[in-house]
């Protein structure tokens, strides 16, 4: 019996308590003419996390796809070979690569 009086008294210093925060906030409130935003309006947009203008993001996602193209081109040139399970770099293709350039930028020198 006597824990139920001392969750009784408990609960209504708790729900005091709270009264009196509610009451400080509110009189905060109005004294220093505050707005206290609500947690969903303070979430960050996950498709615009730094807050651009609808043009301004169309352009930078224009050029991010570009960047990611390219990146993708130059990535898909670069020779590899699949060794004990690793991805490495092709040796003999990059020699081979280089070699060509150095003939075709040879035969270009010597037509100048």
């Amino acid at each position: 019996m006597s824990w139920i009086l001392i969750l009784g008294f408990a609960l209504a210093v708790f729900f005091l308590l709270m009264f009196f925060l509610s009451r400080f906030v509110n009189h905060m409130k109005q004294e220093q003419n505050l707005q206290i935003e609500s947690f969903k309006e303070s979430l960050i947009d996950k498709d615009n996390p730094v807050g651009l203008t609808g043009e301004e993001l169309e352009k930078m996602k224009q050029q991010q796809a570009e960047a990611q193209a390219h990146l993708r081109e130059v990535i898909s040139k670069i020779p590899v070979i699949q060794k004990d399970g690793k991805f490495q770099l092709d040796m003999d293709a990059v020699r081979k690569q280089k070699e060509q350039a150095a003939v075709t930028n040879g035969s270009a020198r010597q037509n100048d």
